[in-house]
């Protein structure tokens, strides 16, 4: 098989093109926590954040968030395509500021929840969930 030089320069475009996805799907984290906070500083007491340190399938990977007073609640998964999973909302007559669910992960990344209090401060957790079998077509 031979390789012509427009085809040579396609593969190399579309190797840089593809190195970038990670930087790009971080940067979509960073701005879905932006748009969230408004760049408000975040403290890191306040909200817990449960997840597995291994998943054996990023198919179903269980986390369970509480964060007594807060009236909304972010997480994100970081190095997913997509990093948005879920935004929690609790009314004045929520009996508990906590959710449970399960998110699909791409790969080993970390989880990030951030949450909204009641006094307009934010609380950050995250924790770092090692995939052996990535859920987002891998």
């Amino acid at each position: 098989m031979e390789f012509t030089r427009r085809d040579t320069l396609a593969m190399g475009l579309g190797a840089a093109v593809l190195s970038m996805v990670p930087f790009r799907a971080s940067a979509s984290a960073d701005a879905a926590i932006e748009a969230f906070t408004g760049g408000a500083d975040m403290a890191d007491t306040g909200i817990e954040l449960t997840a597995p340190e291994i998943a054996e399938n990023g198919n179903t990977v269980p986390i369970e968030v509480s964060a007594p007073g807060a009236t909304a609640i972010m997480v994100l998964a970081a190095g997913n395509p997509t990093p948005g999973v879920a935004t929690f909302k609790f009314g004045p007559l929520a009996g508990s500021q906590s959710a449970s669910t399960r998110i699909r992960l791409a790969g080993t990344q970390d989880v990030v929840a951030i949450a909204k209090m009641a006094d307009g401060s934010f609380a950050r957790a995250a924790s770092t969930v090692k995939v052996t079998i990535g859920g987002c077509g891998g």
